[in-house]
């Protein structure tokens, strides 16, 4: 599922995220919702959220 669409997203969901420093590499890490940081309803490169683990990065994919 799309993750630039905040409605797509809930906490506890397990997604795919690509965090700050991995942007130009497009590293992704999975992990569980804990919060949701962004607060529009969509956002063009995913929308931000940070991990149970404690990581924050954006969305690219919902699993």
């Amino acid at each position: 599922m799309d993750g630039t669409k905040r409605s797509n997203i809930t906490i506890g969901a397990a997604v795919h995220i690509v965090e700050k420093q991995h942007q130009k590499t497009g590293k992704l890490t999975e992990g569980v919702v804990k919060t949701l940081l962004t607060k529009s309803p969509n956002h063009p490169h995913g929308i931000k959220v940070r991990l149970e683990s404690g990581e924050v990065g954006r969305v690219k994919e919902v699993l």
